[in-house]
């Protein structure tokens, strides 16, 4: 029933010309690799290579990319991070190819890296061709809709509070050369490539059951065998004079053949150091025995013995068994965070181990305190540690003689064993099972009295305990013992030591063949005929037959023969699962399997016949052992037995096995205790069988083939592949260049619901960034051709960086979890989750919409809901002293109200402007700002020459200059317009946008200060601006005494009063009207619902130039009379504390801030709270802190804000967020008397589809918190924005509001009225069609909530979701960036800040760095695993940039559109730059 596979005999001369020879060929895969990249090299795609930041000082290549080469363990850590901080940067002198490019598409000079885009196997001098109109196309028409029908220009913006400086101003339009641009291009090109097929059934993002199973394929191969019946072992012979148990052989050899040769241990030269006799080595045991024999019960004991210390450890090993306690033989812990420490500490706690042997020269090498002990090692339990030197035992008496029973099922020793997930359990095994093994080991190997062994392996475990300590005692055999560090200086020292002394057995791996055939030429009078059997303990793994080819090969000439080579299969549970018996001489070599790895990967057997280069070529392990029975069962689910044809994990019935995982009854009962049960599941019987993790199938003639482990079986889409496997292949794709000493790493990951499989691989200290891209690129080309299957990520790091075993090897759980952690540093990545996600939910096609019958309203009912409204309380006249006459006055012009406050309370201080040192620099009384405000206005009327009407912009730093300002523009009719002023530090950055919002303005004059005028009119701002068509400066340090004749009155309350600029988050510049009615109403419903009069005091720490800022720093305190004291917020940037301690020294209980300015108080003084506690420092006065913004509150920041000041008196419902935007500057305040701000807890699924579903707290959650209370005057609707129809209740939609203090339009230069009818003045399609509303352009909810308003009603509470025009499009799904970049940022500990957009369909997100650029890398694939796991979309483009790059305005919000700009500008000075293939 077996389909047999392609038998090739092989005669004694060597490999037939079947395969690939061996002297031509490294490797079994190389030609089909080769036959690969020639399929991919005819497409010539250029693939973009990730962009590094160069450095500005010059390294070799080879101090610069990696630590120096040793293979030690232990590295000097300060080394190590000195020299991956400057692996990022390539030395400057290498041409690099971007060089051919750059000549072509004329890139800008910037100081971002030149990279390649070459792809591989091109000719270097080959141009890349000029990307095409198309991508200037796209550029256009990915603007902002309707950009171009008003002046909402996208601009640079200022810088954040702290230190955080803006970036140049991109001129209009990006350049279609950039780098970048041209970069993403050759991204969109590899990306429109026939990707794999996906998923047959697509599930929906917003089901329940977020992944449905996907529909068979019909093609899959299937098993069509009959069942397997299990394969029987010869019987055990049975021998006369076989002891009762190993102690006895050791004392019978001791006494008969006391100077027989036992052990001889090589120095590090390969040179013997010493011979242990069998006489002197039961003496020493016996010597050591009573030490620790004084427990009669068994107990685990560790021995803890470096692998070049074979004699010690063999003393110690069966001084234990004498004693009758348990050995654990571990490896020598080198430093506290040693890989694998902790799991090593967790087998010691489940054995119960208390007591370590080691000998001296250990004990002085472990690490110590200062105080001279041992330090506690990383989970483990403490320990007493024991020197098993002879100097420090005691002799025993004469008549002590060990008590040798009669071997039981008792543990005689534990043998350590870790998991693919890296934990570490300890297999016990029986006495009777140990010397069970051993007959059995000498009956299969045909082990003879006196031979000699040759033995590489590590003596401490596996195939080197078994055959090297435990097999060659019974046997009376001579080890010579060959450390790794004696292999690692002399690679034929082994072979030396067979020709020297004739050794008949050698016991190896696949390294070692291949490191004695590489030195082999030094070497050319070795003679291996002596050996009868060449063990191969690897012979399982993909790449030993070639190994075993290659060496035949080179030293069939020196006396090897082929029939010796012996691979075998073992496994820590079972022991030696099977093994080759040495062939007679001459006789047909075994057969050996070409599969197809298509059928692999499905599990079953498939004779490849169609492409050779999809084929894996197996050799048989030979028979099962001796005395045993084995089959194959499914690896996954009950153990049911496979088919003839069909690949299973192999499980043992023997009693030369494992017995179970000591201390851990639970996991040992799943693997010591299997039934295997047939098609039927009706168990075989009541023989227990033995999982050993190997994966394979029975051959012709019971040969047993393993094709793979269970521990390195990774499972993708539902298909198996091999980590091994995958290793070859990556090895066969010219790795001399760049992969150091061939260490490759393949382990899988969860994302996304299923498994992504990642490559790390070690770079050569020599290799080029060219090399290590071109190597990479291959690498993902060759599997995804031979294995059929996607890479997700290829990293390289620096050599002798990966975690190691004791033994030099990779720890693959311990890389895989620095890899999820983000400590892997790599020093290239390339993650293609393109290619292999091929499991995301189906795009969403969107519905024709239409005013329906679904959507008939009727009353307040919107199919069948209420409507989703809310309004603010009636904004009544407020009740006051005043008389009637001032107070119709005061409700309509600002300017008549500060007149009458001069007059009627002149001493009344309105204003106090604090330094860093929290003192009062300057302050404002009634009559003093009138006064200032009129000789301002008189300044204006003699150098301005102004007209009614005529803009002048206010340049003034944060204070009362620019009050005083604002005052005197309306006392002389001209309307004032505030801007920031230029950063001095950085006039080539903030000077444009000054420069801008004076020309769209049309200002005819420039009131400002006269150090900021010499600013204006110096040579540094010159080079940025034409400052020779600046419009009139006036200054106002020097005013004149005259009072100005008279003061104007607005003839209408129509008119504007000032106009309000700012760059929204879509890094649009917005100018807004602001009429004086509006101001004045504005600031009625202020002092309403904050309940501002002349004796109250607030503080306001935020920058006065836009929105509700400046209302609050300008206009409100003139209307309502409070005492406004003023922080400017760069002030915190030289004292911290200022912002608090001024709350509490005044005992204020309003206070007004920026989400910058609580950014820094949360991240600078969080950990400050008990100093600033010890200086008095109590805000328990505080009753509403209200955090002024244009965006979605920022929950987790005023929630930790809260929690952190806790301590020092802060309610935790004192802070809140008021709400605004560019139609109306005041939508929502969080008043006196009003309800608690809510929570909900919404979906982020469902808002992806425009719909609301609340939960009560989930993974994937969006956590929204309330707008508050509406301001009075103000009503709002949610309405849809394509039907523009009213919503129900809990819908989300548009924001529109209705208010009297509503902005009057845009400020716009051509007057094009479109727009403005749209946002200021449109209707609803149905329901109340002739009422104006105002848009937002911001989504949100309306939500009746339990709580009670001031009227005794249920409050209405608005939730705000988003801006409209900032929203990102993507699947046919509507995506909020704050959700993405919440995200992100708690990918990496090292993400302080991040940012997304998209460009031609791609999301690329910019991540700040806030640890060193080692960890720049890092962050790719955890980014890209979080968006994808979290929202469902795969990251194109992923930049690594410094802290401060990412802008944000004044208010603290990101200008991601203008970071866009930026990027594609290639003006970023990214640290890396990755590009998702």
């Amino acid at each position: 029933d077996l389909p047999l596979p392609d038998v090739q005999q092989q005669s004694s001369s060597g490999p037939t010309s079947g395969e690939p020879s061996p002297a031509s060929s490294d490797h079994i895969h190389t030609e089909a690799v080769q036959a690969a990249l020639a399929k991919h090299k005819e497409e010539k795609m250029a693939l973009p290579m990730p962009t590094k930041r160069r450095s500005a000082f010059v390294q070799s290549p080879v101090d610069n990319c990696t630590p120096p080469d040793t293979s030690s363990a232990s590295e000097d850590e300060g080394s190590l991070r000195r020299q991956a901080t400057l692996s990022a940067a390539l030395a400057q002198s290498l041409q690099s190819p971007d060089y051919w490019i750059n000549r072509s598409v004329q890139s800008s000079s910037t100081s971002s890296s030149a990279s390649s885009t070459l792809s591989h196997g091109e000719n270097k001098t080959q141009t890349q061709p000029q990307p095409t109109s198309a991508l200037a196309d796209i550029l256009a028409s990915t603007r902002i809709g309707n950009a171009h029908t008003h002046t909402l220009l996208r601009v640079c913006v200022y810088g954040r509070v702290c230190n955080r400086l803006p970036l140049p101003l991109c001129s209009p339009g990006v350049p279609v050369n950039s780098r970048v641009s041209t970069k993403i291009q050759q991204l969109l090109n590899t990306l429109k490539r026939p990707k794999r097929q996906a998923l047959s059934e697509f599930f929906l993002d917003d089901s329940e059951e977020i992944v449905e199973v996907p529909q068979p394929d019909p093609n899959t191969p299937r098993p069509e065998g009959r069942q397997i019946i299990p394969v029987k072992g010869e019987p055990l012979g049975v021998v006369s004079n076989w002891p009762p148990a190993l102690q006895a052989a050791l004392a019978r050899w001791g006494a008969t053949q006391a100077k027989s040769p036992a052990l001889t241990a090589l120095d590090v030269t390969g040179k013997p150091l010493y011979t242990l006799t069998y006489g002197w080595s039961h003496g020493l045991k016996w010597h050591s025995t009573p030490y620790i024999a004084g427990n009669r019960e068994p107990f685990p004991v560790a021995l803890v013995y470096p692998n070049s210390d074979p004699a010690m450890f063999w003393v110690a090993f069966y001084g234990c068994l004498l004693a009758e306690v348990i050995p654990v033989p571990i490896e020598v812990p080198l430093s506290r965070q040693d890989a694998g420490s902790l799991q090593i500490g967790f087998l010691l706690g489940s054995c119960g181990v208390g007591l370590a042997l080691t000998s001296e020269i250990c004990l002085k090498g472990l690490p110590k305190t200062p105080q001279g002990e041992i330090i506690q090692f990383k989970g483990w339990p403490r320990m007493k540690w024991v020197v098993t030197d002879t100097k420090y035992l005691t002799k025993p008496s004469k008549d002590w003689q060990p008590h040798i029973p009669t071997a039981n099922t008792d543990t005689a020793y534990i043998e350590y064993k870790a998991s693919k997930e890296g934990t570490v359990m300890g297999v016990a095994v029986s006495k009777i099972a140990l010397l069970t093994h051993c007959q059995a080991l000498t009956q299969a190997c045909n082990y003879c009295e006196g031979e000699t062994l040759v033995n590489v392996l590590d003596c401490k475990k596996d195939m080197g305990l078994w055959h090297g300590v435990l097999t060659s005692v019974m046997n009376r055999i001579h080890t010579i013992t060959v450390p790794y560090a004696v292999m690692k200086a002399c690679p034929m020292s082994w072979v030396q030591r067979v020709h020297i002394h004739k050794a008949r057995v050698a016991l190896v791996k696949c390294r070692d063949l291949h490191w004695a055939m590489m030195a082999h030429r030094d070497q050319r009078d070795t003679n291996l005929s002596s050996i009868r059997m060449l063990i191969v303990a690897d012979g399982a793994n993909p790449w030993s037959v070639s190994s075993c080819d290659a060496f035949l090969n080179v030293f069939q000439s020196h006396g090897l023969k082929p029939e010796v080579i012996c691979p075998c299969a073992s496994s820590p549970e079972a022991l030696t699962v099977a093994i080759r018996r040495p062939g007679a001489r001459g006789a047909a070599l075994p057969a050996r399997a070409i599969l197809s790895m298509g059928g692999l990967s499905h599990g079953v057997i498939r004779v490849n016949t169609e492409d050779k280069n999809s084929a894996l070529t197996v050799q048989d392990v030979g028979h099962v052992m001796p005395g045993a029975l084995m089959c194959i069962v499914k690896p996954d689910g009950p153990p049911q037995l496979c088919k003839t044809d069909e690949i299973g994990e192999i499980v043992l019935n023997s009693r030369a096995g494992g017995t179970m995982y000591y201390g851990l009854p639970g996991v040992t009962k799943n693997t010591f205790e299997v039934i295997p049960v047939n098609q039927a599941g009706a168990p075989l019987g009541e023989i227990l069988f033995t999982r050993t993790g190997l994966l394979g199938f029975v051959g012709p003639g019971s040969l047993v083939f393993v094709v793979g482990k269970n521990e390195g079986l990774l499972m993708v889409s539902g298909r198996r592949h091999n980590a091994d496997d995958l290793v070859a292949t990556a090895l066969a794709v010219e790795p001399v260049k760049t992969v150091y000493r061939g260490r490759i790493a393949v382990f899988s990951v969860t994302v996304f619901y299923d498994e992504r499989i990642v490559i790390v691989a070690e770079q050569r200290p020599d290799a080029s960034e060219e090399d290590s891209f071109q190597w990479m690129s291959r690498v993902l080309q060759a599997i995804d051709s031979i294995h059929q299957v996607g890479l997700y990520c290829l990293a390289l790091v620096p050599a002798n960086t990966l975690p190691k075993t004791p033994l030099g090897g990779i720890h693959i759980s311990e890389t895989k979890q620095n890899f999820l952690e983000g400590n892997l540093h790599p020093c290239n990545i390339l993650l293609c989750p393109h290619t292999c996600v091929t499991n995301l939910p189906k795009p969403r096609q969107k519905q024709p919409v239409g005013v329906g019958p679904a959507s008939i309203m009727v009353g307040n009912l919107v199919a069948g809901k209420r409507m989703a409204q809310a309004a603010g309380r009636e904004l009544a006249h407020p009740l006051s002293r005043l008389s009637l006459s001032l107070l119709s006055l005061l409700s309509l012009f600002l300017s008549e109200a500060l007149q009458w406050r001069a007059q009627t309370d002149p001493d009344h201080v309105l204003y106090v402007l604090l330094n860093a040192k929290g003192v009062a620099v300057c302050t404002a009384t009634c009559s003093q700002l009138h006064k200032r405000a009129e000789k301002i206005t008189s300044a204006l009327m003699e150098r301005g020459g102004l007209n009614t009407g005529d803009n002048v912009v206010l340049l003034y730093p944060p204070g009362i200059d620019l009050i005083a300002a604002f005052y005197g523009c309306l006392y002389a009719g001209v309307i004032p317009v505030t801007v920031r002023p230029p950063h001095p530090q950085n006039l080539a950055a903030t000077l444009p946008t000054v420069r801008m919002i004076i020309d769209v303005s049309k200002a005819a004059c420039i009131l400002t200060t006269q150090p900021l005028m010499r600013i204006l009119r110096s040579r540094e701002a010159a080079a940025s601006v034409n400052v020779k068509t600046w419009p009139t400066i006036i200054d106002t340090d020097d005013l004149p005494r005259r009072r100005p004749p008279q003061l104007y009155k607005p003839p209408t309350a129509e008119m504007l009063a000032y106009l309000d600029f700012s760059v929204s988050t879509t890094g649009m510049l917005t100018g807004v009207k602001m009429s004086h009615a509006a101001v004045s109403t504005l600031c009625r419903s202020i002092k309403l619902q904050c309940e501002l009069y002349s004796s109250r005091q607030i503080a306001i720490c935020l920058d006065p130039y836009c929105g509700l800022g400046f209302v609050q720093w300008c206009l409100s305190s003139v209307y309502s009379g409070h005492q406004s004291i003023l922080i400017p917020p760069m002030e915190l940037e030289l004292s911290l504390p200022l912002w608090l301690s001024t709350l509490s020294q005044y005992k204020i209980r309003d206070t007004f801030c920026s989400y910058s300015v609580m950014e820094l108080c949360t991240k600078g003084l969080g950990t400050q709270t008990d100093t600033l506690k010890a200086r008095g420092v109590n805000l328990s006065c505080v009753r509403s802190c209200v955090v002024i913004a244009e965006e979605r509150p920022r929950l987790a920041l005023t929630q930790s804000f809260s929690k952190l000041f806790k301590d020092l008196g802060l309610s935790p419902r004192a802070v809140s967020t008021a709400f605004g935007s560019r139609v109306n500057l005041a939508i929502c305040l969080q008043g006196t008397a009003g309800p608690d701000p809510s929570t909900v807890y919404v979906d982020m699924k469902s808002l992806r589809h425009d719909r609301l579903m609340k939960l009560w707290g989930c993974l994937l959650t969006l956590t929204q918190t309330s707008c508050l209370q509406i301001l009075p005057g103000v009503r709002v609707i949610i309405v849809n924005p394509e039907t523009r129809g009213p919503l129900g209740d809990s819908h989300l939609g548009e924001i529109w509001i209705q208010s009297p203090h509503s902005s009057s339009g845009y400020y716009t230069i051509y007057g094009e009225e479109s727009l403005q009818a749209d946002h200021f003045n449109t209707r609803l399609s149905f329901g109340e069609p002739h009422t104006l509303w105002a848009r937002t352009g911001y989504l949100g909810f309306v939500k009746r909530t339990e709580l009670l308003g001031s009227t005794g009603d249920r409050h209405d509470a608005l939730f705000v979701v988003g801006q409209l025009d900032e929203t990102l499009e993507l699947r046919g799904l509507r995506y909020h960036p704050i959700d993405i970049e919440t995200s992100v940022s708690r990918a990496h500990r090292s993400i302080a800040e991040s940012a997304v957009f998209t460009w031609t369909n791609l999301l690329v997100v910019v991540a700040e760095l806030a640890g060193s650029e080692q960890e720049a890398l890092d962050l790719v694939p955890l980014v890209t695993n979080v968006v994808l796991e979290e929202h469902h979309l795969i990251v194109g483009v992923v930049v690594v940039v410094d802290p401060g790059v990412i802008p944000i305005n004044s208010r603290g919000e990101k200008q991601r559109m203008h970071l866009r700009d930026s990027f594609l500008a290639d003006q970023l000075d990214p640290i890396y730059v990755a590009y998702n293939m």
